[in-house]
């Protein structure tokens, strides 16, 4: 299967720290990836590292068969990455449709992707009006993840989803992720190990900031020594 993406032994540091010490993995174009370890293994970082937020010091980041390394935050995002951090940042202050309208890359990029988002969030189209301020953590999250999809995304990272969220939200979530994966390759980070196992295709364990195991999710499920060592999960 044709990678998308691809990383070769990266190491990034945040000011002194040396928080990613080699990570390596490939991510197959067209599925989902789920990004695994315990907080704090570099997870999040590695999000930001192939975005260009925190930089590679050293290693290859391969997008789309282009060297990422050294190319500015929104020139990379330009080739089509979207990111969805977590803690649900969206702009409080501005209106559901207006914090769609200002994740266009293109004029007009909301009128032709406004169909397909309200097919994921119903509840975004409702509440179109409402300031960010007045929505639940969870419309907060749809809203999060539908301006990702805004401009035209071939890739899109995506920060634990599920967290703080009721089950019956996360399922609406996990739905919207499942359908946007048709169209978009997802490298996911997520906490919640029963969702990453139901959502993703392959995955990567991130162990103080090395990747050190990785494969398909169906044989993860099955490898309960894994799972114990490296998530802490029963």
């Amino acid at each position: 299967m044709e990678n998308l993406l691809e990383l070769h032994n990266v190491h990034t540091f945040i000011k002194q720290y040396h928080i990613l010490q080699g990570v390596d993995f490939n991510v197959p174009r067209g599925t989902i990836t789920a990004l695994l370890g315990r907080n704090g293994a570099g997870k999040t970082t590695t999000l930001k590292t192939i975005l260009g937020l925190t930089p590679p010091r050293e290693g290859k980041i391969i997008f789309n068969a282009r060297e990422l390394k050294g190319m500015r935050s929104f020139d990379i995002a330009n080739l089509g990455i979207g990111f969805v951090p977590e803690n649900r940042i969206i702009f409080q202050n501005l209106s559901v449709e207006e914090n769609l309208k200002i994740a266009e890359r293109k004029k007009g990029d909301y009128a032709r992707k406004q169909d397909f988002i309200f097919s994921l969030f119903p509840d975004l189209k409702r509440l179109i009006h409402l300031s960010g301020t007045n929505l639940s953590g969870g419309q907060q999250q749809m809203l999060a993840i539908a301006r990702a999809l805004v401009a035209d995304n071939s890739l899109l990272l995506i920060d634990e989803p599920s967290e703080g969220l009721a089950p019956v939200l996360i399922e609406s979530v996990m739905a919207a992720i499942r359908e946007l994966s048709k169209t978009s390759t997802v490298i996911l980070v997520e906490q919640n190990f029963l969702v990453a196992s139901q959502l993703a295709e392959y995955y990567v364990i991130i162990e103080e900031g090395r990747s050190v195991k990785s494969g398909t999710m169906a044989e993860l499920v099955q490898d309960k020594a894994t799972i114990h060592r490296y998530l802490g999960a029963a």
